[in-house]
């Protein structure tokens, strides 16, 4: 019968791990995960609506799926103040409106260029670990704010007047308003 609240499996194994007589494949042997299929309707230069982060409401430029499945947005940053990010495509809704990508230069932005550095561990028991002058936040690289410029640059020039205000409008729903029965 055993007790109660007892542990599924008591007996642990240490070492190389099988099930059902397969030996599993460690980190280094897997491959790696395939980027997910685009959503339809996600071309470079469509403008998408993000639904949760930082900048949820806000509309921004889509430019092209990262290797990790992401996809890389910007506001533009002059437009809208919203950066080069990536954005889960679960996230965010791609409308019917286009914008001109065409001048931009963001071939080179990947993953790592987006990625936050590693800070290490305030630590230490002693009195002088304890009360350490945290470090100072830190703002967004050099590199990451030339690669910004380089491309809003491009995109800002060839919006009008009108997608620009577009750009700067949050989306919000109101009563009675169901994203279900929107067309976008």
């Amino acid at each position: 019968m055993g007790k109660p609240g007892q542990a599924k499996q008591v007996f642990r194994t240490y070492g190389c791990k099988t099930r059902a007589g397969k030996k599993v494949k460690t980190a280094e042997k897997r491959t790696k995960p395939v980027a997910p299929k685009l959503k339809k309707g996600l071309t470079p230069g469509t403008i998408l609506i993000l639904l949760a982060g930082r900048f949820r409401g806000s509309r921004v430029v889509y430019l092209k799926q990262l290797e990790s499945g992401l996809l890389l947005a910007t506001g533009p940053y002059s437009v809208n103040g919203v950066p080069l990010r990536r954005v889960n495509q679960r996230y965010c809704i791609a409308t019917s409106t286009k914008v001109d990508v065409s001048g931009a230069d963001f071939a080179a932005i990947g993953d790592a260029t987006l990625a936050r550095e590693k800070t290490k561990k305030r630590g230490g028991k002693d009195a002088e670990g304890m009360f350490a002058e945290a470090p100072g936040k830190a703002g967004p690289s050099a590199e990451r704010k030339e690669s910004q410029k380089k491309a809003d640059d491009a995109i800002a020039k060839g919006l009008s007047a009108d997608v620009k205000q577009y750009l700067k409008t949050r989306f919000a729903l109101s009563g009675r308003q169901y994203p279900h029965e929107m067309k976008f």
